[in-house]
């Protein structure tokens, strides 16, 4: 039988040139477990304008607990665009931005939707 393969595919044993390949302590900042998803819910209630103490308390808590915190205290600086840890912090980035966001009312996630990180908010 003839190899079908089309020169798109990629073997495992290929060295792609120019991509680098980082490993992540778990205890890094730019670690993201695999049970964790955008669409998780880290508070047990949503902001809503009313409960903000409650809400600040528990996000606080459960960013800490998943060592996120310095993507919103400003303490995790953005790297440059050519450093390899650039796509981390992106990615991580957006997933704290993520929980953020679902932590709102509607309302409120509506009106910080467009904004680039998680200190903005």
């Amino acid at each position: 039988m003839e190899d079908s393969t089309d020169s798109t595919s990629i073997n495992k044993n290929t060295t792609l040139p120019n991509m680098t390949f980082l490993t992540i302590d778990p205890s890094d900042p730019f670690f993201i477990h695999a049970s964790d998803h955008p669409s998780m819910t880290l508070v047990p209630k949503v902001l809503d304008g009313t409960n903000y103490a409650m809400w600040r308390r528990s996000i606080l808590i459960s960013l800490s607990a998943k060592n996120k915190l310095g993507f919103i205290n400003g303490t995790i600086s953005i790297p440059g665009e050519s450093d390899p840890k650039y796509m981390l912090w992106q990615r991580c980035n957006d997933m704290v931005l993520s929980w953020i966001l679902n932590s709102l009312n509607q309302e409120l996630a509506n009106s910080v939707l467009y904004v680039e990180t998680p200190s903005e908010i």
